[in-house]
């Protein structure tokens, strides 16, 4: 169990503490309710650019990582399709110079143009080197728009496309910025050798001053059912034929969640699973293939990948998928298999837990799901999949009609 503590300040920054004295650390997670769903069609990549963006300086603070790093701190950050969080790890005697950076850059970012040119053209750099120069770097460019026609989801965290980074001006950085970036839409969540009083005084003193934004109104599309098989082939210069096949699924909140994620531990999770097994191990149809779930908060996508052998085509990896997931389908599932990976969930949770600034990003995590009792029930969900919940996750979202596939063919 993870114990927490929570408030919230008058202008609506949601303040959770963890406590944990076990060692002379303090974690600072800083998570704001905003991702690429958030994003305009015509602008997209602007949260991701963000989390560039944040470290360029504030007001006060020309450099962010320097004053860390005098009093021994670290931190990094990440954007998704659904977030945007920012973490500090510091020796829980210097926990203020992080609350006093952290409040700082959301108070008064820097809107410096050099700043933001040089950002950009970082920005621009990644795009080209994971997405359009690495092998395979695109495939979920072309997989993300094949699988949504309407929902926000039909476009990477780095954006749809580079020239959206390119155009971006100034004006359009500083409306996302006071549009998402207030404490109305985060939560701070402040864990390891801390005591509440100490929290309460410190987010008093560093952000309650800081002005509440206006409230924000989201009208995300919400995705058709898809009814029909959707299908792309690409040849690129690239190692190896490559298969991915994305069917739709439920979101993070949905009651079927767990079900459609332990799904996909049975058939993809590891060498013991049914598609390794089967497709790589016995008829070495493939090098490698896996499923997973994306997590994501509405309903994302179940995914099966691979890369295949040089004796087999595209067009035999995927029938032989189908066969199996048919095959899956028409079979009776034994409790035994299910119990494995339900451990394997549960241990990968408990494992994780053990890390202070892991907890930290789980309670934020929780409070943007809606609930910060979630983080204590995670075990429990998963322990309540049954064996009829995993087969009928199968037969909901494992057909034809549902699936968006990928052919990734190499040249020849």
């Amino acid at each position: 169990m993870i114990a927490f503590e929570s408030f919230v300040l008058d202008n609506g920054l949601k303040v959770v503490v963890h406590e944990d004295h076990s060692s002379p650390i303090a974690v600072v997670n800083l998570l704001y309710k905003v991702g690429a769903r958030d994003e305009q069609s015509e602008k997209t990549g602007f949260a991701h650019l963000f989390e560039h963006l944040m470290f360029g300086g504030s007001k006060h603070v020309p450099s962010f990582d320097e004053p860390l790093q005098y009093v021994g701190g670290d931190n990094n950050a990440f954007t998704s399709n659904d977030i945007t969080n920012y973490y500090i790890t510091v020796p829980s005697v210097n926990l203020e110079t992080a609350f006093w950076l952290e409040s700082d850059r959301m108070l008064s970012l820097s809107f410096d143009p050099k700043v933001l040119e040089v950002q950009r053209s970082v920005v621009i750099e990644e795009f080209k080197q994971r997405y359009l120069n690495q092998p395979y770097g695109d495939a979920w460019l072309k997989l993300r728009p094949l699988a949504y026609k309407e929902h926000p989801y039909k476009w990477n965290t780095i954006g749809e496309k580079i020239e959206h980074i390119e155009e971006a001006t100034m004006e359009d950085v500083k409306a996302f910025f006071h549009q998402y970036y207030v404490p109305n839409n985060a939560v701070l969540v402040v864990g390891g050798d801390v005591t509440l009083e100490q929290i309460k005084a410190l987010s008093e003193k560093w952000f309650a001053p800081i002005p509440k934004g206006a409230d924000i109104e989201r009208n995300i599309p919400i995705e058709s059912a898809q009814e029909e098989y959707r299908l792309l082939e690409v040849e690129e210069d690239v190692p190896v034929d490559a298969l991915y096949m994305a069917f739709h699924m439920a979101g993070r909140n949905d009651d079927t969640y767990h079900s459609e994620d332990l799904l996909s531990d049975i058939l993809g999770r590891g060498k013991s699973s049914r598609l390794y097994q089967v497709l790589v191990e016995e008829k070495k149809i493939f090098n490698g293939l896996s499923a997973y779930v994306m997590g994501a908060l509405d309903p994302g996508l179940f995914v099966i990948q691979g890369k295949l052998n040089d004796k087999f085509d595209l067009e035999t990896a995927e029938e032989a998928v189908w066969e199996l997931l048919e095959e899956f389908k028409s079979s009776k599932l034994e409790k035994q298999e299910l119990e494995k990976v339900k451990n394997k969930a549960e241990s990968t949770m408990v494992f994780s837990d053990m890390e202070l600034l892991n907890r930290a990003m789980n309670l934020a995590y929780a409070d943007m799901l809606g609930d910060l009792n979630l983080v204590n029930q995670e075990v429990e969900k998963v322990r309540a999949v049954t064996v009829d919940s995993v087969m009928s996750a199968a037969n909901r979202v494992l057909s034809r009609s549902n699936a968006s596939v990928l052919r990734y063919k190499a040249k020849q």
